[in-house]
């Protein structure tokens, strides 16, 4: 096996596009508890592109430079170590990596994989863990839930929070997502939102409030400093703000990280006093699903519980915008543009061979 190659995305400083560098490197041979896949797809996330930036806390802190991004995939089992009985070589599977996704292969702990989905294709299922989980943490992990609770969504149509309008409405919660832009609306509604906000048309907050008057009990924001503030201030006295990103404190384009945009941003985000929240009686719960990876006691059940309900229809998966591996650089060009709706895969293996080996393995 150490003499076959394998082709990965390997960045070996903080940059632009320019950084992201193809190259060939021999085949790792799995440990006694690991299984090496060899990728048909993986996922392509926003924190991949701050990986890249270098402002990756888990990836500055764990790993350095040179680095391979990536944290999930789909693809078909190599071989296994000695210690694991759960997957076969063969077998169609889906998982995580705590980095290294974006490679023809990958070497994982055996506990962070799982048996493909029969409901998912193989670019699907690259691009589903990520985001589910996420959202299955914050709403399922984090606080407790009562049928009839109103929840508030930012971002409603992006990976995360697409997924979230789902399962609230799973658990018969109250939901209502905000949007950027009036294309992304009728998405929103087809989710099963009671209600969606167009930012881009509708003043946010007058809107958020006159829907839900006395205030949300559950509200999740990824925005950072520009609503913050005011998804705290809207929230009901019991209520609690998820927090799982900051992304109006990155650019939007261009390739590079803005120091300044972000130093500025830094400024703004606001300080939440723990005497007053008391006196509130709210509260904030912050979250990073890359650093939830050894928990395997959290998402084994996630994940059992989210491949059911897709294999039951009743979680729809996003549309997915397929890249070749080569084109890295391109799908976080679109993903940087704000403008991409469902979820980007980075296509590693040519679909023809991948629905050929799907056919054999799962007929």
């Amino acid at each position: 096996m150490s003499s076959e190659m394998m082709r990965k995305v390997v960045i070996h400083q903080a940059g632009g596009y320019e950084q992201l560098k193809a190259e060939s490197h021999p085949v790792p041979k799995p440990g006694p508890r690991q299984v090496l896949i060899r990728t048909q797809a993986v996922g392509v996330n926003y924190a991949d592109i701050c990986v890249r930036w270098g402002v990756y806390e888990s990836a500055r802190r764990f790993v350095g430079w040179p680095i391979t991004p990536g944290f999930e995939y789909s693809g078909h089992v190599e071989e296994v170590g000695p210690e694991v009985a759960h997957v076969k070589p063969g077998d169609a599977v889906f998982g995580l990596t705590f980095f290294n996704g974006y490679s023809t292969h990958v070497c994982a702990p055996a506990d962070l994989v799982w048996p493909k989905p029969r409901a998912l294709d193989f670019d699907a299922a690259a691009g589903f863990l990520a985001v589910h989980l996420t959202a299955y943490h914050g709403l399922l992990q984090n606080v407790a839930i009562r049928p009839g609770m109103k929840v508030l969504v930012h971002s409603a149509a992006g990976g995360v929070g697409s997924a979230l309008v789902q399962l609230c409405k799973l658990h018969d919660l109250d939901v209502t997502g905000v949007v950027g832009s009036s294309h992304k609306v009728e998405h929103v509604r087809e989710l099963g939102a009671d209600a969606v906000i167009d930012k881009s048309r509708q003043p946010l907050w007058e809107e958020a409030k006159r829907l839900c008057p006395q205030g949300y009990d559950l509200v999740f924001d990824a925005n950072g400093p520009e609503t913050l503030g005011q998804s705290y201030a809207h929230l009901r006295p019991t209520g609690k703000l998820l927090v799982y990103g900051f992304h109006t404190m990155l650019p939007k384009q261009g390739g590079r990280f803005s120091y300044l945009k972000a130093g500025l941003g830094l400024l703004r985000v606001p300080r939440f006093n723990p005497l007053s929240m008391t006196s509130e009686n709210k509260g904030v719960v912050a979250f990073n699903l890359s650093f939830l990876f050894s928990r395997t006691d959290l998402l084994r059940p996630a994940v059992d519980d989210l491949t059911a309900w897709v294999e039951q229809g009743r979680l729809r998966t996003p549309r997915v915008q397929t890249f070749p591996l080569a084109d890295v650089a391109r799908a976080h060009q679109a993903l940087e543009s704000g403008k991409t709706a469902g979820k980007l895969v980075l296509r590693t293996a040519p679909a023809a061979e991948a629905d050929r080996l799907g056919h054999n393995h799962q007929a």
